[in-house]
């Protein structure tokens, strides 16, 4: 494999080894791809697209979460409105089984096949994973066959066995931020103790969900180095969540990403992932607005999470439906790979 060429040249490159191979960019690479000046983002952002559709195809993956644990969390990380440790209006609350039955409901008939139960918490008691299991049950037995993701903190390797016994068949865990830069967002833990639980999911035979937030004080070469870190994972999906800064928080003040700078994230991780999905998460609503969530879509995203965050509010699903249906991008179906 050649070496990259310095400025804008590096499209080029991108060309033939991310589209033609299906190989993702190096770290020198994908740093290039986020300095790349203005002018340039709209062919970045087509062959991110072009990338997108060549090895993923024109499916969109359509998620629902529901939080079934908010608020009280012991851990301090600094983005997180959830957190015990920070002065912010969210309070300690359990969803009951019927109302994760409602959710799950509401999620199907939007059309999504993924359903993800949340929890703020640093990993699951006997309690959380008693409400989970007791839930997931009461879907299946509503006669809902969506599929079922779970975010319930870090896990040791008989909660990960448990949860591969309810039928859970992908994990969310972010590594939130590149390593460098994680001691920076979060003191309560580690890195690394994120990365082992991936570890677990990914050998256990789930699907892996690891992806960050982008805005929180890290440089542009500590994106380019969290981009490649989450392609060492190798996941399955990629969440790209924008920093909405939150009330209370040590980030409350930050400044949000501006819409360009959202959009050669993007397209840089797309080139970094050739072949992984890349969602659309939290804060895109915020940073790019309803132009910048379809010039998203046309440059490297692949799913998407309708309808309300953990925290906050998103827009309607009905209108990410209708933007899906105007792009001409069908729903995956249930079953279907990405």
């Amino acid at each position: 494999m050649t070496s990259a060429p310095q400025g804008t040249d590096v499209l080029a490159f991108a060309r033939e080894q991310v589209l033609d191979q299906g190989v993702g960019l190096s770290e020198r690479q994908v740093a290039e791809v986020l300095n790349l000046p203005g002018e340039a983002l709209p062919d970045l952002l087509a062959l991110a697209h072009e990338v997108r559709m060549r090895w993923c195809g024109p499916e969109v993956e359509v998620e629902g979460i529901v939080s079934v644990k908010t608020g009280g969390c012991p851990e301090d990380c600094h983005f997180c409105s959830q957190s015990g440790r920070f002065p912010t209006p969210v309070r300690s609350a359990w969803l009951d089984i019927p109302g994760l039955v409602e959710a799950a409901r509401q999620t199907a008939a939007t059309g999504a096949t993924e359903f993800c139960i949340v929890a703020a918490v640093r990993g699951p008691d006997r309690r959380l994973l008693g409400q989970v299991r007791e839930g997931i049950e009461a879907i299946r037995a509503d006669g809902n066959d969506i599929q079922i993701a779970c975010s319930l903190g870090m896990l040791t390797q008989d909660q990960v066995d448990e949860l591969v016994e309810m039928g859970v068949h992908r994990y969310n865990h972010n590594l939130e931020t590149a390593r460098s830069h994680f001691p920076q967002v979060v003191t309560t833990h580690t890195w690394e103790e994120r990365r082992e639980t991936l570890r677990m999911v990914k050998a256990a035979g789930m699907e892996v969900c690891c992806g960050g937030i982008i805005g929180m004080g890290e440089s542009v070469a500590q994106r380019a180095e969290f981009a490649v870190q989450l392609a060492e994972l190798d996941p399955h999906e990629v969440p790209v969540n924008f920093l909405i800064p939150q009330p209370g928080t040590p980030y409350e003040r930050y400044e949000v990403v501006e819409g360009a700078d959202a959009l050669r994230v993007v397209a840089a991780f797309r080139l970094a992932m050739p072949r992984t999905m890349l969602r659309f998460a939290g804060g895109r609503e915020l940073t790019l607005g309803d132009l910048g969530a379809e010039q998203g879509m046309l440059g490297g995203i692949n799913a998407i999470i309708v309808g309300n965050y953990l925290t906050n509010l998103g827009r309607p699903a009905s209108r990410d439906l209708d933007m899906l249906n105007e792009l001409k991008m069908p729903i995956k179906a249930l079953g279907q790979t990405l």
